[in-house]
């Protein structure tokens, strides 16, 4: 993660410049002072020890998502979940609502005996996907990008589904400016609620996901209800957890 001491003109020069302040960083200055994201402007930012590209400006990894996914990968190293993977001995695993690739990729790279499947709606960011699979993982053939809405175009059984959808409820008028001007809408709010692409999730993950299979949801705090519900009605055991701010961020759904 980036040095929190340094402002972000700072490390925009360090960054994209190397320290030489051109003409085009005065100009990047501009567009910062503007709104813009520091992380488009740079065009990466670091994930869990990948380098995670943002062409076609895709929604930015948060630290939160960041915090949840290390619980995942070291919950998964100690997992005894049984192998459905392509290959005998690797456990199968779906980002859904893939995005940038941040979650899968930075799962596979840490997990190299997985076989993972990346599903996203958005057709543009197919290629900034691949681009972090070339980018950060040493077998290409461990990871699988998949155009789909949701489940769509989606086949099989996975050991464990990772998922950061929108989940943003626009009724609470708390997201910053620079975000809904800059940041894709379809990829921040979840509808009424915010609910409407988590529900859908829980509802259909159960076709997905081999028995004792694990759904890891991202979400609000004021969330966690609803979620409990859905989890019920579904057959799942759900357990909410906190981030690293001590907000409730996530939950683990194990399919019963």
């Amino acid at each position: 993660m980036k040095n929190t001491n340094k402002t972000d003109m700072e490390w925009l020069l360090e960054e994209k410049y190397g320290g030489e302040k051109s003409a085009a960083f005065f100009t990047d200055c501009k567009r910062l002072a503007l709104g813009e994201p520091l992380a488009y402007l740079i065009g990466f930012v670091p994930f869990l020890n990948c380098k995670i590209w943002l062409d076609k400006h895709p929604l930015i990894p948060r630290p939160e998502t960041e915090f949840w996914i290390n619980e995942a990968i070291d919950t998964l190293k100690n997992s005894n979940t049984p192998s459905l993977g392509i290959d005998a001995g690797k456990t199968k695993i779906l980002d859904l609502c893939a995005g940038s690739g941040c979650i899968g990729v930075a799962l596979a790279k840490a997990l190299p005996d997985t076989a993972v499947d990346l599903a996203e709606i958005d057709t543009n960011l197919i290629t900034t996907i691949q681009k972090n699979i070339t980018e950060n993982i040493t077998d290409q053939n461990q990871c699988r990008v998949v155009h789909s809405n949701l489940f769509t175009n989606l086949a099989g059984k996975y050991d464990f589904i990772f998922s950061n959808p929108p989940y943003i409820d626009e009724s609470l008028d708390r997201t910053d400016e620079s975000v809904k001007t800059n940041e894709p809408y379809l990829a921040l709010f979840g509808g009424e609620k915010g609910m409407e692409i988590i529900t859908s999730i829980i509802s259909k993950a159960p076709e997905y996901l081999a028995p004792g299979g694990q759904l890891w949801i991202e979400h609000e705090p004021e969330q966690t209800k609803d979620m409990a519900q859905l989890a019920n009605k579904h057959n799942f055991l759900i357990s909410t957890h906190k981030d690293q701010y001590n907000v409730e961020r996530y939950s683990i759904l194990v399919l019963q």
